[in-house]
């Protein structure tokens, strides 16, 4: 079972067990495909059903067939939500899942290998990759038009160009 991070249960939502989350997707609209999602547990994983998808100042409420009240929903507060990855769909070109991204080598336009992406920062505005370089500070790369040329999942890299200073940092 190929799992991605898709939230957080934030919070209880009134008293008949709905919950708020705060979605970790560009696309908050994708939990109206996904027909269970999942917590961990100690030991293994829980399966949750969803049965309601609301939208709330940027949150999302949502009503799982198995909580039933706001006692059921206190024991999921914090809890991050996990969903197949086939129940996402498809991504629009350019947009990538950050489990994909992890790992990948980066390698420069002029072919250096500078290190392996270690995390995706989201700012708001944009995202930034952070690079894990040996015997070195970690690289932080902006994903612009103008600094990531290509990313090539199947082939396990991601190609940049680095503007001026950016490598000295």
């Amino acid at each position: 079972m190929d799992l991605l991070e898709v939230g957080k249960i934030v919070n209880t939502h009134g008293l008949r067990g709905e919950v708020k989350v705060v979605p970790w997707t560009d696309y908050p609209e994708q939990f109206e495909d996904i027909e269970y999602a999942y917590v961990k547990t100690k030991d293994d994983y829980e399966r949750l059903t969803l049965s309601g998808v609301k939208y709330q100042k940027g949150n999302i409420i949502v009503r799982f067939k198995e909580i039933t009240d706001i006692n059921d929903a206190e024991k999921y507060k914090n809890r991050v939500l996990y969903a197949e990855r086939d129940m996402l769909g498809e991504l629009p070109d350019g947009v990538y899942y950050i489990a994909d991204l992890i790992g990948l080598t980066v390698v420069t336009d002029d072919g250096r290998e500078i290190g392996k992406i270690s995390d995706v920062i989201n700012t708001g505005a944009s995202d930034i990759y952070e690079v894990k370089r040996e015997g070195m500070k970690d690289l932080l790369i902006p994903v612009t038009d103008e600094t990531v040329l290509d990313v090539d999942i199947d082939g396990g890299s991601v190609t940049v160009h680095l503007i001026d200073g950016l490598e000295d940092l």
